[in-house]
């Protein structure tokens, strides 16, 4: 064996397949042009059997797997800088390790959407026409004469008696194969126009020119007049210039063109000069700022429980704290729960931050994304602010990661990897010696119960930050409202609110938490009830242009309303329940002057609609704002003086161990929505189980008491935060096969914990939501004190049962710290 070949320095390289079979790192070696480029974090490209993926470097050996002369090489490195530091790589494998996910999940999860590089195995005819051709080899020549380039795999699958066929145009030529690769989202590159000569050399060669090129005398000038450099297609379009003219005066050294990056700034040309000063903290605000900073300065891992009441002023801590820890010369990451929540938090931190803040959500293009990802990875801004995913922002000198409202479910991913955002944050704190701040006017039970055991520091404002009073609730009994003959969706209480409210001029939010027009709709002849087709689910009545259609909203499944019942024949068909659209024809309906502005998930599908509409309604430009949950938290507009929960009941009748935590969560969030400033504000809460401790604690916003309440129950069931849960989903078009799969875990886990007592193995039961998309689910529940116990056996399980599931077409899926069991 050659010196060259023992000395050869190897990459060990995490491919971009998403397969548990190939869930390892494969070892290439550095071609030596490439050697100065490839290091630890890399993103590059390598060849995997027949196709070439996209990779990433995760450390360099010297120490062959194999005979070095099979080891390929790189191909390709893909990126100037490494998307992933050395901390992001350790993140990674404790991602696999924590949510049972797959290496290159784990890292794709790290990185922003649309950067990933696709590289496809196509076959297209040639110019080669051979003289002798079967009849399934003219068939295939003649598809793709016809069709053009074809994805080979896909070619494969949809014509698998076309295999040989293809393999013999292959060898005669008369089909050739080539990769077809796209790199994802890169940098924006914008032509700009630079003057090549100063003002008086100018002036010395336009004399020079011919006497008709006036047109190439005008643009000059006008690039003079612009200072001499400025984009080709504003020159094009103030100048009316051709190409032409353009080509000419580069030719003749005047001007010249050049490929510049350009970021692309979501936010471009907002928030100038509206620079924010610190605000004065109260006397409770100054304790928890002086309390997190102390922290800071340790530069060891904290965590800590921020709870306040709303309007107690946590954002104010956090900006102040970020302030000192930029000062610091470390970074901060923000998260907020919802979409909904990022432009009201952006200005607020673009007004005192400046440039110095990236934001990160799933609502900006990829290219701006990509974008505000780079200007993190190249150490350009020191804050990031964003929902879930921007938990991985990739900062290398982290010094805080404030969780805002940091009890909401949406901060836990349903894709693998399942990761809590909560959870990664402890894993950054740690690397990085960081202080993550919780904050919350209503804890999880998580948090607070381990702020109870001390694991978790707890500051507490107990008050808003004028010393305003918390909103007066007044519960209204729907069932009173329907026994005293109102069957409205307003209460009489509300509706003369609402009209008060109108009458002077003043704002109001009415919440409700569900979308659409109705619930579903029901034959009052049979009893039949419309349901998905591929879901065990009813489907939810919308009007989408006027028109009205039936709607699932797990699988997209829409039809048309049938004028008479589909069962039986009867006319007698009608829509129940109530959604946001339908409390926005009644709000019209009964204040035909008032504007309205309704905000969920059919209205805000569009990039910019979350910001457009709370700007409409912080203008003072509408006088209603009505929505889901969308608009329950985080908000704060001084106009708004009321409240209206349209029906308190919809959260609490979820078949989930979290119903009264979330109700009682929504209902506190919402009411803290009015009274924030100077003038007083109500909430009036409807509802048909005014006695449930939820509701009742909501009124009062007594949150230690319903903890307390929760807590006993949560204990007395064995539900966290006692005991830690992960769900095994089993699903199958056979509901036999869907059982017989998610058994298979049961199965496992009893053989190996039937006698431990810190191991709970519940039996298989179908899924509360049975069938989605067309398959049966079934759930296995384990509950467990110690996952470092049972984390082997989970992993073994889930391996065995997927193995199984994979020979019969079926699908098993784990939640690791599951949040809900739907």
């Amino acid at each position: 064996m050659s010196t060259k070949l023992t000395k050869m320095l190897l990459a060990e390289v995490i491919v971009d397949v998403k397969s548990h079979e190939t869930d390892r790192t494969f070892q290439y070696f550095i071609p030596e042009e490439l050697q100065k480029r490839v290091v630890i974090g890399m993103r590059v490209l390598v060849p995997f059997g027949p196709r070439r993926v996209e990779g990433y470097v995760v450390s360099l050996t010297n120490n062959p797997e194999t005979p070095l002369e099979k080891v390929k090489p790189i191909l390709r490195v893909l990126d100037e800088l490494p998307p992933l530091t050395p901390e992001l790589i350790e993140l990674s494998d404790w991602l696999c390790e924590r949510y049972i996910c797959t290496r290159a999940q784990a890292v794709q999860a790290l990185l922003p959407g649309g950067m990933r590089f696709k590289s496809t195995l196509v076959i297209e005819a040639s110019d080669v026409t051979p003289a002798i051709l079967d009849a399934r080899e003219k068939e295939v020549l003649s598809f793709l004469k016809n069709k053009g380039p074809q994805v080979k795999s896909q070619l494969l699958k949809d014509h698998p008696s076309w295999r040989g066929a293809i393999a013999k145009l292959l060898q005669k030529g008369a089909i050739t194969e080539r990769f077809m690769e796209r790199t994802g989202v890169k940098e924006k590159q914008v032509a700009y126009v630079v003057l090549q000569m100063d003002r008086e050399s100018l002036l010395q060669k336009l004399d020079h020119l011919q006497a008709n090129a006036f047109k190439q005398k005008e643009v000059a000038l006008w690039l003079l007049h612009q200072g001499g450099t400025v984009r080709l297609r504003d020159l094009l379009a103030a100048t009316k210039a051709a190409r032409s003219t353009i080509e000419a005066l580069r030719q003749k050294g005047i001007l010249d063109i050049e490929q510049r990056e350009e970021r692309r700034d979501p936010y471009h040309g907002r928030y100038i000069g509206e620079k924010e000063g610190k605000l004065p903290l109260t006397a409770a605000q100054e304790r928890a700022y002086s309390a997190i900073l102390s922290m800071l300065q340790t530069r060891q891992a904290h965590t800590v429980l921020l709870q306040g009441v709303t309007g107690s002023g946590k954002t104010e801590i956090y900006l102040q704290t970020i302030e000192a820890c930029v000062q610091m010369g470390r970074q901060a990451i923000v998260l907020v729960p919802e979409i909904a929540l990022t432009p009201q938090m952006v200005e607020r931190f673009k007004k005192r931050f400046g440039e110095d803040v990236a934001v990160l959500h799933s609502r900006l293009s990829p290219g701006e994304r990509y974008d505000e990802w780079r200007r993190i990875r190249q150490g350009e801004v020191s804050i990031a602010v964003g929902a879930r995913s921007a938990v991985f922002a990739p900062f290398e000198k982290l010094g805080l990661l404030i969780i805002d409202e940091e009890h909401e479910l949406s901060y836990k991913q349903e894709e693998n990897p399942k990761y809590h955002a909560r959870e990664v944050a402890y894993f950054r704190a740690l690397y990085h010696g960081a202080t993550v701040v919780l904050g919350s006017a209503t804890p999880s039970m998580e948090v607070r119960y381990a702020a109870a055991k001390g694991r978790v520091t707890r500051i507490l404002l107990p008050e808003r930050v004028n010393r305003k009073p918390l909103p007066p609730v007044e519960i209204v009994d729907m069932r009173l409202e329907l026994k005293q003959g109102n069957r409205s969706i307003f209460s009489r209480r509300l509706h003369e609110a609402i009209a008060e409210k109108l009458a002077h001029r003043e704002q109001m939010i009415l919440f409700l938490n569900r979308r659409g027009y109705s619930t579903f709709i029901l034959c009052r002849a049979c009893g039949y009830v419309a349901r998905c087709p591929s879901c065990d689910v009813s489907l939810t009545y919308h009007y989408l242009n006027s028109i009205p259609i039936l709607r699932c909203h797990y699988c997209g499944h829409s039809e048309e309303v049938a004028g008479r019942c589909p069962e039986c024949g009867s006319q007698h068909i009608r829509n129940f329940g109530t959604g946001t659209q339908k409390v926005e024809e009644e709000l019209l309906r009964l204040f035909p002057e008032a504007r309205v502005i309704r905000m969920d998930v059919d209205t805000t599908a569009t990039k910019g609609s979350h910001e457009r509409l709370l700007r409409t309604f912080g203008a003072r430009e509408a006088d209603i704002l009505l929505g889901t949950q969308m608009i329950a938290k985080g908000l704060d507009f001084p106009g708004v003086t009321l409240v209206g929960i349209i029906t308190a009941d919809t959260s609490l009748n979820v078949p989930d161990f979290r119903a009264a935590e979330r109700t009682f969560q929504l209902l506190t969030q919402v009411a803290g929505r009015v009274g924030r400033h100077d003038a007083a504000g109500e909430v009036i809460l409807q509802t048909y189980h005014p006695e449930h401790y939820a509701i009742q604690c909501a009124v009062t916003q007594d949150y230690e008491r319903f903890f307390q309440k929760e807590i006993e129950i949560r204990h007395s069931l064995d539900h966290p935060p006692f005991w830690e849960m992960t769900v095994f989903t089993a699903a199958h078009e056979s509901q036999k096969e869907a059982y017989r799969l998610a058994r298979e875990t049961e199965r496992w886990m009893r053989r190996r914990f039937s006698e431990d007592p810190e191991v709970i193995v519940h039996e298989t039961t179908a899924a509360p939501l049975a069938r989605l998309h067309g398959k049966y689910r079934f759930h296995q529940v384990i509950k467990y004190k110690s996952y470092k116990k049972v984390k082997a056996e989970l992993l073994a399980a889930y391996f065995h049962a997927r193995a199984k599931a994979k020979k019969i077409d079926g699908v098993l899926s784990v939640d690791v710290n599951a949040q809900m069991v739907l």
